[in-house]
């Protein structure tokens, strides 16, 4: 495939030096590494699969734009607001509201665009003012109670059926330890692919919806609807998000041996990331990512051109295009999904962990006992703090509610403590 480079020299301009077929090709494993993450958001979350790849797809086509084509990231469904999403949508039903997913988008859409005030900040005051607040004493036991808010989810969908979801479970572990190659980098995809299989064997899959559904269609977009009150409960995961953000793109530079900080910069991959979470929430979509599945592609295969992230981009439109595979998908029975999110939910929860053994957060001090603690207790343990303002009245609770009071712990909380 690299004959005529190199041996060790990273590819750039894949398209001359590759081929337009072997370009192609890789810019389809891209999807692929994408698919299974990508899909499985809406599954957890009950929107809508088509619309979560078109608006990945699409928006990855725009974020690279206002990313001046330089950097080669994909931009997915994104896990942290699974836990916002439910309580946002259990809220509605209390309130009455058969439906409360676009109010659950409405709240994305802001988050969104507190990615574009922190893109203009990070612009007029430098990076190092803003992560400030931000440190790793806050963002990992956030990491954390994103992982561990969403575990009960895991284990009531595996419940269903746990024959399935133990089959799921185990050929993600299988793949992920002990298979090499392209196999490995697609953990997820195969162990809803054989747990799909079994579960048709076994007669748990109804092809109705299948059978019902078109080839072809444009996805069916729903309008995000906007209300203080669960904005509330969404929007103040972008405190936690927007870190990610700042970590991921730290890592793709890293990996493709280039500092995405300074060129495009980080205001500009920030104000991407905001802008078209907040354009897919808006049309019924997911808030994006940009995706780390994708970051390990480019690790192994050394093809850094954007150009194959592009072409991922529009194998997503296509494949959102397609109610037929929407509905496929939509048959997998919850208990093959379990299984898979037992796993990448304790990952998140893991990474949160790693997060603080690594920055080597020194846990002797009083201070950094007080911010994980409170962090942990206040995300995890169901707190509700009522606002009221006047004529407006909403709750702040879970991980938001969390985030906000751990970020101005370690604002006033001394040092030297």
């Amino acid at each position: 495939m690299m004959e005529n480079v190199k041996q060790h020299e990273p590819i750039r301009n894949s398209l001359e030096q590759l081929g337009v077929g072997k370009t192609v090709l890789l810019g389809l494993q891209h999807t692929f590494t994408m698919f299974g993450a990508t899909v499985l958001v809406p599954l957890l979350t009950g929107l809508n699969v088509s619309v979560a790849l078109f608006m990945a797809g699409v928006c990855t086509l725009i974020g690279h734009f206002i990313m001046k084509n330089r950097v080669p990231v994909f931009l997915g469904s994104s896990f942290a607001f699974i836990a916002p999403i439910g309580a946002a949508v259990a809220l509605a039903s209390a309130n009455g509201i058969d439906n409360g997913l676009p109010y659950a988008t409405g709240g994305i859409v802001v988050a969104g665009l507190l990615y574009v005030v922190v893109a203009v900040l990070i612009y007029f005051f430098g990076v190092e003012k803003v992560i400030s607040f931000f440190p790793p004493i806050v963002t990992g036991p956030i990491i954390m109670v994103i992982g561990l808010k969403l575990a009960p989810t895991a284990i009531s969908m595996s419940s269903e059926n746990w024959f399935l979801a133990i089959v799921a479970f185990l050929v993600v572990v299988v793949i992920n330890v002990f298979v090499k190659g392209f196999l490995n980098l697609v953990p997820v995809i195969c162990g809803l692919i054989v747990g799909y299989v079994v579960a048709i064997i076994t007669g748990n899959v109804d092809f109705t919806a299948v059978q019902e559904a078109a080839w072809f269609g444009l996805p069916d977009f729903t309008i995000a609807k906007f209300d203080f009150q669960y904005i509330m409960v969404i929007a103040p995961v972008a405190l936690a998000t927007i870190v990610e953000h700042i970590g991921d793109v730290i890592a793709i530079g890293a990996t493709v041996e280039d500092d995405f900080t300074k060129d495009p910069g980080l205001h500009r991959t920030m104000l991407a990331d905001g802008l078209m979470t907040s354009l897919s929430a808006l049309v019924g979509g997911p808030a994006n990512t940009t995706y780390s599945e994708n970051t390990g592609v480019l690790a192994l295969t050394r093809v850094w051109d954007p150009l194959v992230m592009k072409i991922a981009a529009g194998f997503a439109i296509i494949l959102g295009g397609l109610p037929k595979l929407a509905a496929i998908i939509s048959t997998i029975p919850n208990a093959v999904v379990g299984g898979i999110s037992i796993i990448l939910f304790g990952m998140i929860a893991a990474i949160g962990l790693r997060t603080v053994v690594e920055n080597k957060v020194d846990f002797t001090k009083s201070r950094n006992l007080i911010i994980a603690a409170t962090i942990l207790v206040l995300g995890l343990g169901g707190a509700v703090l009522p606002i009221n303002l006047g004529s407006i009245s909403f709750s702040m609770e879970g991980m938001a509610l969390a985030a906000i009071v751990g970020i101005i712990l370690n604002k006033l909380l001394p040092e030297a403590q």
